[in-house]
């Protein structure tokens, strides 16, 4: 049996039920939110065989030695997996984004910690990866708000007072703040991805004060809540994920994922092996992490809205109309269904907010991060949570 150890973001049960069908492994999810399972794989390497997060967590995980370096040689599409998470760059002139980049926490060094400098040993697989924003309901909000051009800063406009709902997780929804924050012009920040103590207290107390205002109605720590929350008219616009929006996009609400001038907040994901994988299980951790790579599973996740790094080969299992829709910002030429099939998901003519995936993510404004002052982070955003 190989146990893998994540979040809602790639453990569905559709990739599961294939992963078993094709490889002919009993394989076992454990579906946790961002921070228990991170907590997890720092603390119980012997509970679980992969570990698939985000590369952010290489900062935990690594420094733990509660994962074993990855053999490249063993990753039989390494030299199709594009630039992005090799270079931090999808194209050469894309910007860099602040924060947490891939390529900075990829390779193991020779004196055993993590770098950019290549090596033929990887801390962590890259395989699913976006770019979010958030979402809002054009039927809740202010006409003369969404007229304007889409901003970080419509977070914390008075004109959406009672009415935002942020992440909890503050790895996440501390970037999403202080890209609002710094957007409204309420502070600048010299590394968004990177804040001082003294940053930090300004973020913070700039949030308190929204909060005494009654300005967030609600927090959320996975997506069925960011969901519910939205469908039920309880907030107007939130930090969103992708199969958030594809959920609600079924709904028919008149909802819309904002293209923010600043922009996106971005995120990396990938697989690890845990420490104590080996014989069999190690066998079969490589050929499950070789089994995302091989196109069914890219094109799956293409279908809530995620990219793959190694996209060619899961091109030939898209439809046209969803290889236009989904990597090269066309209008989808036919309605197009989601991860579970049924009613579609996206509607003939409709436009992946942003444009294609080289536009999108050409456009990183930070990398999802841990501070250098995480711990402190971590004190100050529980003191605006129970403000």
């Amino acid at each position: 049996m190989l146990r893998v150890l994540g979040t809602s973001v790639t453990l569905l049960d559709c990739i599961r039920d294939q992963a078993r069908k094709d490889l002919g492994i009993d394989i076992r999810f454990e579906v946790l939110d961002g921070v228990e399972a991170q907590t997890r794989g720092v603390l119980s390497p012997e509970s679980f065989d992969i570990y698939d997060q985000w590369f952010h967590n290489v900062d935990f995980i690594w420094p733990a030695s509660a994962v074993q370096p990855i053999d490249i040689k063993r990753i039989t599409h390494w030299e199709e997996i594009n630039s992005l998470p090799k270079t931090g760059r999808i194209t050469l002139h894309a910007p860099l984004g602040d924060g947490c980049k891939p390529v900075d926490r990829l390779y193991v060094q020779p004196d055993g910690n993590f770098g950019p400098r290549p090596t033929g040993k990887i801390t962590m697989l890259p395989v699913s990866h976006n770019a979010d924003s958030f979402g809002y309901r054009r039927d809740l909000l202010p006409a003369d708000l969404i007229a304007e051009e889409e901003s970080w800063g419509w977070l914390v406009d008075e004109r959406c007072c009672g009415l935002v709902g942020l992440q909890s997780d503050c790895a996440i929804g501390a970037l999403d703040a202080a890209l609002a924050v710094e957007a409204k012009g309420l502070a600048k920040f010299k590394d968004i991805g990177n804040l001082s103590i003294e940053e930090i207290d300004q973020l913070i107390e700039c949030l308190i004060k929204l909060k005494r205002k009654n300005h967030f109605r609600s927090f959320w720590s996975d997506h069925s809540a960011a969901v519910e929350q939205m469908k039920q008219g309880a907030v107007g616009i939130e930090s969103l994920w992708s199969p958030a929006l594809i959920e609600l996009k079924a709904q028919q609400l008149d909802l819309r994922m904002a293209a923010p001038r600043e922009g996106y907040r971005a995120w990396y994901g990938g697989m690890s092996i845990s420490r104590c994988a080996t014989g069999r299980v190690l066998d079969a951790a490589y050929d499950y992490m070789n089994w995302w790579l091989s196109g069914w599973p890219g094109s799956m996740i293409a279908r809530q809205g995620y990219y793959i790094s190694n996209p060619q080969r899961s091109r030939p299992l898209m439809s046209k109309a969803e290889w236009d829709y989904w990597y090269d910002g066309k209008a989808a030429s036919e309605d197009l269904p989601g991860v579970a099939g049924g009613k579609p998901v996206i509607r003939q003519g409709e436009v992946r907010e942003g444009g294609s995936y080289i536009q999108r993510m050409s456009q990183v404004a930070v990398w999802n991060s841990v501070m250098d002052e995480h711990n402190y982070l971590v004190r100050r955003w529980h003191d605006f949570m129970s403000a």
